[in-house]
């Protein structure tokens, strides 16, 4: 039988990487060879093939490959996220953001917070626990979270909510106990989410290179963090454009630190680190 180690070779590596753009927008050079033979290891061994070349055949080859397909890109795609992480945009969500939309649009409808590219879910469940802090002391409050990944393995992760004490750590400790069940095997090192919080976030799969994003209602605020640096400008710009759809205006968008929004084309304006608002007269 051949070596199931043999490399990718670059006639195939090319057409990945160009099946890779078309269907997700991730442009990934060709220095991911490497990377892209790991991830792709686990999908020969569940169809029994010899080679990298037989898996590019099968995928490229005549059918319907859409379940493949998922497949193929839950294994490309890169999911790195903590609790609390760059805590300082939770800072000004609090103090400065929801004050802010609570004057403008009152308690009439909830807030809607879209934490866009979730991962395995400790965004979404970190907003969800300030959020709840938050509505303690403000009566009326009632938010709605919607959390998004393009990698359904994440997704069937984060709604598990099931986490290690490593994970659940950048958590303040009054919170985690609050927040967090410990498993009844005391030797477990395991925390879930409990189930009121669980409750408050609802995941769905999205691609960003869908036409029609499907949000029944505009967000008021969008988390994109660490999201848009996995594309090329093009692509950065269509996807933020198609964000902005979904976002009311004067809403809030968070990026991560290490992402710019200059020389695109967009109806934002910065107005903190890595923090943009929609232009009130954008549609």
């Amino acid at each position: 039988m051949p070596d199931r180690d043999h490399s990718i070779s670059n006639p195939d590596l090319n057409r990945l990487r160009t099946l890779i753009y078309e269907r997700s927008g991730i442009n990934m050079g060709p220095d991911k060879k490497t990377m892209l033979e790991l991830r792709l290891k686990p999908r020969l061994r569940v169809f029994d093939l010899p080679s990298y070349a037989a898996y590019c055949n099968l995928l490229f080859s005549p059918g319907d490959h859409e379940e493949e397909m998922i497949h193929f890109l839950d294994a490309i795609t890169t999911n790195k996220t903590d609790f609390f992480r760059e805590s300082g945009h939770f800072d000004y969500l609090v103090k400065k953001a929801l004050p802010e939309i609570a004057l403008r649009t009152g308690t009439s409808r909830p807030l809607v917070i879209w934490s866009a590219g979730c991962s395995t879910g400790e965004e979404p469940y970190t907003l969800a626990m300030v959020l709840t802090e938050y509505a303690l002391t403000h009566p009326g409050f009632r938010f709605k979270i919607l959390a998004t990944d393009l990698c359904t393995t994440v997704l069937e992760k984060a709604k598990t909510a099931i986490f290690k004490s490593d994970v659940v750590e950048p958590v303040p400790a009054d919170w985690r106990r609050k927040y967090f069940m410990r498993s009844r095997d005391r030797g477990s090192k395991l925390f879930r989410v409990v189930p009121e919080l669980r409750n408050q976030v609802e995941f769905r799969r999205l691609n960003f290179m869908d036409a029609d994003y499907g949000l029944a209602e505009k967000a008021d605020i969008i988390f994109c963090r660490n999201v848009i640096i996995y594309f090329d400008r093009p692509t950065q710009e269509a996807i933020l454009q198609k964000l902005s759809r979904n976002l009311v205006p004067r809403g809030y968008a968070f990026l991560g630190h290490s992402e710019t929004l200059h020389g695109l084309n967009l109806p934002l304006t910065p107005i903190a680190p890595a923090l943009y608002r929609k232009l009130d007269a954008a549609a």
